[in-house]
């Protein structure tokens, strides 16, 4: 199993999509448009957030999710997969929004304590961990480019952007100290186009067996 993470509007559904089409992998997509918190969560005012505690809910919707998809992934009968975003990846976002105080001491230890037993779970499971984790990263400015170009209406809006700041600033730092599920391969997205530069791909592709095969 690959999992392709990174921040948001890098660009994993797309790269996981092409990347199993390319390597004959079954795909498993985030489904972040059937949220029915997220949008609540961009689009409130912060009197809203703190009120309805939207932040929270965002990451209990979220770890529901990422719960089922990465027990779809590693219980896939042997078939190879390659899964957009990752449950590995959700303690990160809980992580900075308690930072920034929408989720309280008190949620984080609720959320915390609920993770902690779903990745006991997922231990028992005999595939329990990825064989690879691909990050894409880029600049910032590049960053809040693919957001806009996404088109998502309730992502859009200057409010956001200390938000998404203070997401992409820490995500190096996540990554190389705190994942430690696989090896990590890195992706520039802003200098790496894998959609049309045919050699490009050909080359993140001969990396990725050769992880796969070490």
């Amino acid at each position: 199993m690959i999992v392709v993470g990174g921040m948001i509007g890098a660009g994993k559904t797309t790269i996981s999509t092409l990347l199993a089409k390319e390597l004959g992998y079954d795909v498993i997509c985030e489904k972040v448009d059937e949220s029915i918190v997220l949008p609540l969560f961009y689009t409130s005012t912060e009197e809203e957030r703190i009120k309805h505690r939207y932040p929270f809910l965002l990451q209990l919707e979220f770890l529901n999710a990422r719960f089922s998809s990465i027990k779809e992934g590693l219980r896939n009968h042997g078939r190879r997969t390659v899964m957009d975003r990752s449950i590995y990846e959700d303690w990160y976002f809980a992580h900075v929004n308690h930072q920034l105080g929408g989720i309280s001491d008190l949620e984080m230890k609720i959320y915390s304590d609920l993770l902690n037993n779903m990745m006991q779970e997922i231990a028992e499971i005999p595939s329990k961990a990825p064989d690879l984790f691909i990050y894409l990263h880029a600049d910032f400015e590049i960053i809040l480019e693919r957001i806009a170009q996404r088109g998502r209406e309730f992502e859009q809006g200057k409010e956001l952007t200390a938000y998404y700041r203070r997401l992409w600033e820490g995500y190096d730092d996540w990554v190389i100290n705190c994942y430690d599920e696989s090896e990590v391969l890195e992706i520039n997205i802003g200098e790496v186009d894998l959609l049309n530069d045919l050699t490009a791909r050909k080359e993140i592709l001969t990396k990725i067996r050769s992880y796969l095969k070490a």
